[in-house]
């Protein structure tokens, strides 16, 4: 049982990292036929990824580790691939 809840964390990671990649796959880009194709991958990805965690994992747990997992990716990707501004504080 533990090593299916483990698989099934490992799927809403994954899930997390492709979302993150769909969004830096969007601004990185400039060629929109690439930008559009590889938005579509990487989501198509994520939503598999996703679906396989449900099977292991409460939703909350998916979707919160999922969201987890893109937002601290994203953030990241943000600060060190596009030189963006990390704040705790919002605006």
């Amino acid at each position: 049982m533990e090593c299916k809840k483990t698989g099934g964390y490992a799927f809403a990671v994954s899930a997390g990292f492709n979302a993150a990649l769909a969004a830096i796959a969007a601004k990185l880009f400039s060629a929109q036929l690439i930008k559009y194709g590889l938005v579509i991958l990487f989501n198509v990805a994520m939503w598999g990824c996703y679906v396989n965690s449900l099977k292991s994992l409460s939703s909350l747990q998916a979707t919160v580790t999922n969201f987890a997992t893109n937002f601290l990716s994203s953030g990241l990707a943000g600060f060190f691939l596009f030189g963006e501004a990390l704040s705790f504080q919002g605006s």
